[in-house]
């Protein structure tokens, strides 16, 4: 069992697919091996012993990618609320092991901020998730921004996950390796670009300065944004910048990263002392990642008890208010 600080462990990036949504992906997004899916599509028991077994308490759980990002049938508004609703009702057979980031139909925003605002308000959602592009446009569009603007409102975050590059990236930048090494245009790089690269552009947009107290997560110890905050700043200060910008406040004010899939010291520290302990969040990315790697490494990272308590769980429950 985890040797840990007499503390909860809160998994705030861990997902499961809805059977109705999960029927539209087409092609490579559809396609899991067997023991993937039965995990995706389980909600209980064996959901609940993979925690117990490795010493996760508490799951906030979210649609994996695509999610609703790729929707564009007139009844998808109707479809993202029948997702969100099974959800809930899971959770709800499961209180005290499981929370829920809403899915959002972000084709249509106005009622995408609506959903998120019912899915808070009526059933204790802790925020949303939004995967990617939404239908190939970037999330700093203006059309996007009343979305961020109810999460302000609500005091909820948003969490940007990744989802698959534009198709033109894929073709331009990937084409030579995407059928060899397959993670490549996923988890290994092209997640992470993508990630980084709409973070990197909300901030451009001027969003932050309109809506100042929004909140923003990123997964995978940031997709390497702490490493480089740093020079992106400095960068970003030189002569020919549009208006006066600051990135590494924006980010470090903002934005929040987790542990999911990044189970590494280096790296961690490097968050901790760009961002400060108090942005980083466990999460493990099951079932894409097993639990058990990410709750052994905890037990080894070279913080004190009070800082890992802040990590699994503390710093979850000031976030989200659980």
């Amino acid at each position: 069992m985890l040797k840990k600080p007499n503390c909860p462990v809160i998994a705030i990036e861990e997902h499961y697919w809805d059977r109705e949504l999960s029927a539209t992906y087409t092609g490579v997004e559809g396609v899991r091996n067997p023991e993937m899916m039965n995990r995706l599509f389980d909600l209980g028991d064996l959901r609940i012993k993979e925690m117990d077994e490795a010493g996760v308490d508490v799951q906030l759980i979210s649609h994996g990618a695509p999610s609703a990002q790729k929707l564009t049938t007139p009844d998808a508004v109707a479809m993202v609320r029948r997702v969100n609703d099974r959800l809930a009702a899971a959770i709800a057979r499961h209180p005290t092991r499981f929370a829920g980031f809403a899915t959002l139909p972000t084709s249509d925003p106005a009622a995408a901020a609506d959903e998120l605002e019912r899915m808070v308000t009526e059933h204790g959602f802790k925020g949303a998730m939004i995967h990617g592009l939404a239908n190939g446009v970037f999330l700093d569009d203006a059309r996007f921004w009343p979305i961020f603007a109810r999460a302000e409102k609500l005091d909820v975050p948003i969490y940007l996950h990744p989802a698959l590059p534009h198709p033109q990236v894929m073709e331009v930048y990937y084409k030579e390796y995407a059928k060899d090494f397959p993670m490549v245009i996923r988890a290994a790089w092209g997640f992470t670009v993508e990630t980084a690269t709409i973070a990197i552009r909300l901030v451009l947009s001027g969003l932050f300065e309109k809506h100042p107290r929004l909140k923003i997560v990123l997964g995978h110890l940031g997709e390497t944004l702490p490493f480089l905050v740093w020079r992106i700043d400095q960068a970003l200060s030189r002569p020919g910048t549009a208006r006066p910008m600051h990135f590494r406040d924006i980010f470090c004010n903002n934005f929040w990263i987790t542990t999911s899939g990044n189970f590494s010291n280096p790296a961690l520290l490097c968050c901790a002392m760009e961002m400060g302990v108090d942005r980083i969040l466990f999460a493990i990315d099951w079932p894409f990642v097993p639990n058990p790697p990410g709750t052994r490494w905890m037990e080894s990272v070279p913080l004190c008890d009070e800082d890992k308590a802040k990590i699994l769980s503390g710093n979850a429950k000031r976030l989200f208010r659980m």
